[in-house]
This record gives C-alpha cells, sequence and structure tokens, in this order.
C-alpha cells in the first residue's frame, strides 16, 4: 500500500504540504481541484501547477478525490452527454500529466450525511456523528445549513455553499431516480468514458454511499458486498474498480468489511482505512482508528487488503478534532497522522507475519 493523507490545497486546508511530509511513511496526498464545480473541465494548466506544487514538497499526488459527477448525469438528463465530455476531457488532462487514479461517488444530492459535526467525547475530542431519528425529524434544507453552520467556516466537500440554493430544485430533480434508474445511469456514464480510461490507464475508483442506506428518500447503490459487484460485472473492466472505504460501507454493521475486500481481488484502486462506533442501529459517531476505540477490525481489514494484493493508496480517513486544533471537520492533522502511523504498523507486522512463515 502507498499511504497518503487528503489535502484540499493551499487555499482551502490548515494541513500543509510540509506537515504531511513530516509524517513517517506518508508518500503522498490525495488531492483536487476543490474550487472548479462540477461539471466544468480541469485545465491542464491548473492541473500542472497542482501537480508541481505537491512535488515541489517532496510528496507525490496519488490520486484524485474527488472529479465530481455533475447532477445531470445521475439523473440522466436531456444535457448528460454535454457534462460526460466535459468529464471524459478533464480525465485526458489528468492521464497527460500522469496522474491514474480517480475517486468519485454516484450520490444524489449530498456526497455524505452526518448529523453532528463535533460531538464531544469523554476524552474531550470531537468527532462526526449520525442519528437516523435527527433525520427523519428534520427537512434537507435546515438540516443542510445547520450543516454549513457547523463547519468551523469551512466549505466542505459535497456541502459547498453554492449548492444550497439549488437543494429545493435538486431534490424535485431526482424525484422520478429509483435504485434502477440510477444504477443505469452510472452504467452509462462508466461506458462513456471506459475508451479514455483504457487509453490513460485511469482507474476509477467508485466511493461507497454513505450512509449506506436511503437518506431523505434519496436512492443508494453502492452499500454492500452485493451492490458493487452488481456494478462490477455490468462494466467488467479492469479500470472500473472501487474505493474501499470502511467508515462508509461500515455504517451498516452487517457488512463484512474484509468479507468485501476479499470479494474484489484487483477491482479494489483506493482504500480509506478508519474506524467507528456503533450504538445501536442508526446511531454512530467516528472513532480513533485504533480497533478497541471502535467496532471495526482494523487488523484484518489491513491484512485483507494485503492478502488479495491490493498495492494502491490507502489513507486514513475521518479523523478526531483533538490537542485544541481547529481545522475542516474530520480534516485536522493531528488524529490523521496517528492514523497512518498504526495502519502503516499493522501493515508492517501483517507483512512480516507472513514473509517470516
Amino acid at each position: 500500500m502507498k499511504m497518503s493523507l487528503r489535502w484540499y490545497g493551499s487555499k482551502f486546508d490548515t494541513v500543509t504540504l510540509q506537515q504531511i511530509k513530516q509524517i513517517p511513511g506518508v508518500e503522498g496526498v490525495i488531492t483536487t481541484l476543490y474550487d472548479i464545480p462540477a461539471g466544468e473541465v480541469w485545465p491542464l494548466d491548473k492541473i500542472q501547477a497542482l501537480k508541481a506544487e505537491v512535488e515541489a514538497s517532496g510528496l507525490k499526488i496519488l490520486g484524485i478525490e474527488s472529479v465530481n459527477v455533475h447532477d445531470a448525469i445521475k439523473i440522466g438528463t436531456p444535457d448528460r452527454d454535454k457534462y460526460i465530455a466535459n468529464y471524459i476531457e478533464t480525465l485526458e488532462n489528468l492521464g497527460k500529466v500522469g496522474i491514474d487514479t480517480v475517486c468519485y461517488n454516484f450520490m444524489p444530492v449530498f456526497d455524505w450525511t452526518r448529523t453532528d459535526l463535533a460531538k464531544m467525547r469523554p476524552d474531550g475530542s470531537t468527532v462526526l456523528a449520525y442519528d437516523q431519528k435527527v433525520v427523519d425529524n428534520i427537512d434537507p434544507e435546515t438540516f443542510f445549513n445547520q450543516t454549513n453552520d457547523s463547519s468551523n467556516g469551512f466549505a466542505m466537500p459535497g456541502w459547498e455553499p453554492e449548492r444550497l440554493a439549488k437543494v429545493k430544485d435538486l431534490f424535485a430533480a431526482y424525484s422520478e431516480v429509483d435504485e434502477d434508474k440510477l444504477f443505469d445511469n452510472l452504467i452509462y456514464f462508466l461506458k462513456a468514458i471506459q475508451g479514455t480510461c483504457e487509453k490513460y490507464d485511469i482507474k476509477m475508483a467508485i466511493h461507497p454511499d454513505d450512509p449506506a442506506w436511503p437518506v431523505f428518500g434519496l436512492p443508494r447503490i453502492i452499500t454492500s458486498k452485493e451492490k458493487i459487484l452488481k456494478v462490477m460485472k455490468a462494466v467488467d473492466a479492469p479500470f472500473n474498480g472501487l474505493t474501499f472505504c470502511a467508515g462508509s460501507f461500515g455504517t451498516n454493521p452487517k457488512n463484512d468489511l474484509p468479507g468485501i475486500i476479499r470479494a474484489l481481488p484487483g477491482r479494489i484502486h483506493f482504500a480509506h482505512v478508519r474506524n467507528l462506533h456503533h450504538f445501536e442501529s442508526g446511531v454512530f459517531e467516528e472513532a480513533a482508528h485504533l480497533s478497541s476505540d471502535g467496532s471495526f477490525d482494523l487488523y484484518e481489514i489491513v491484512k485483507a487488503l494485503y492478502e488479495t494484493g491490493f498495492d494502491g493508496p490507502v489513507r486514513p480517513d475521518h479523523g478526531r478534532m483533538i490537542w485544541g486544533e481547529v481545522a475542516m471537520p474530520g480534516y485536522g492533522l493531528y488524529d490523521r497522522a496517528l492514523g497512518a502511523s498504526y495502519i502503516l504498523g499493522l501493515n508492517e507486522a501483517i507483512i512480516k507475519n507472513a514473509t517470516r512463515k
């Protein structure tokens, strides 16, 4: 595995490339052009500038998260081909500079959902948390406003302010989109970009839905082993793969996380390794990466990645806010650095145990 940290760019992130470089074992970053709206082409010169900035720090761009998919593509509106053409041009520009891993999602309206961005834990740290009862008793527009108001002043991925003005319109546009139609639109998109991805050897890694069930009545299609295998079978080509996100699949405690990994050898292109603590059905909070702090066995997750030959980028995902840090919720420096070190320690032990037998 190639250890990385998500980095939003020098204009948006409180964490610097110099700080990331000082985390032992971290080889590069997972980054994005955060200020380009979904549907617009990423200019080649901006991609080149981003790559030069990262490489000047001694790191590499190990992947992009995300090249966001325009809602017209997810909904299947008559103008979707225009936005697919823009997406293809962006992929071509990424391919020209040697960036070969793209994480994306196909979630309607909300890229991810949490009901509390700073839940206090007994140790004084704060974490992202979810309670289905809160979602069941609030309307989407109010929920969107409350999420932005508690974001420490940061524009968060999937919750950009410009989307707020369109929430009602988006819900109306998705009113006729059920799970089957959303799936069909995903396959249409993948088949349209396949030639470009194969030309530049770009691996598309779809991110699972978070949480792994419908929210506000919106359909979800990447929620379990069975559903991701359906996508892999529908476009059965190496470029079409998964971002294995333990925290997203793990929102449903019935999902066997190592089992999902073992069912997809060669098709996991990127991994998010983190932990959640479940309290009851539909109620959970983010945890430290340490297995004993949450509900997941991180050792078995990392072991499954190793034993299936995974060699792509991995990152510690959402971290706690600790030691007085103020940052984008989930994306501070300190706890993610601890997470990276823990994952690397597990991986070293797994490799040594396997090779010494």
